[in-house]
C-alpha cells in the first residue's frame, strides 16, 4: 500500500492508504479529524468540503493519490486560537439547525471571503450553490457571509 506525505491545517502527515481513498477517509479514519462530514458520497451536497490550496473541494471525490504536496485546511484548521469571522457569525446569525452540513457550509464561505472579502448576494449564492442544507436555513447562511464580511 502507498505512503502520502500530505498537508493538513498546516501540519504533515505520512498515511498509509490506497491509492483511490477518498481524501474524506484519509482525515476521518487515518488522521482523526471528524469535522468533515460524509454526505452524499458523490460530491453533490458539499457537507464533506475542504480546502485544497485555499479552494473549497468535495473531499469525498478527491482521491487521495491526487492531493499531492498541496495544502489541505479542514474545519479544524479555520479555527485555530478561536473561532473565525464566518464562524462567530454563524453562530451570531443562529444558522446551524441539525448542524450536519455546517462545516461544509463554513468551508465553502470562508473560501469564498478569502477570495472576494465583500460578496452581494449573487456572489454568495453563486459561491454557496453547491452545498445543500437540508434545514433551509439559506436566509441566515447568506446574513452571517455578509456579516463576516463586515466584520472582516
Amino acid at each position: 500500500m502507498p505512503t502520502y506525505a500530505i498537508r493538513v491545517n498546516g501540519e504533515r502527515h505520512q498515511v498509509e492508504a490506497p491509492a483511490e481513498m477518498p481524501l474524506l477517509w484519509v482525515l476521518r479514519d487515518l488522521i482523526g479529524l471528524t469535522g468533515t462530514k460524509y454526505g452524499c458520497g458523490r460530491s453533490q451536497c458539499g457537507a464533506c468540503t475542504v480546502q485544497l490550496d485555499g479552494s473549497p473541494v468535495r473531499s469525498c471525490g478527491l482521491r487521495i493519490s491526487r492531493v499531492g504536496d498541496r495544502s489541505i485546511t479542514t474545519i479544524e484548521g479555520v479555527s485555530v486560537g478561536g473561532l473565525n469571522a464566518v464562524q462567530r457569525a454563524w453562530v451570531a446569525a443562529e444558522v446551524p439547525q441539525c448542524g450536519y452540513c455546517q462545516p461544509g457550509q463554513v468551508m465553502a464561505a470562508t473560501a469564498l471571503l478569502t477570495e472576494n472579502p465583500n460578496p452581494t448576494d449573487a456572489d454568495i449564492d453563486e459561491a454557496m450553490s453547491g452545498n445543500i442544507c437540508r434545514c433551509g436555513t439559506y436566509q441566515r447562511i447568506r446574513q452571517a457571509i455578509h456579516t463576516a464580511a463586515e466584520e472582516g
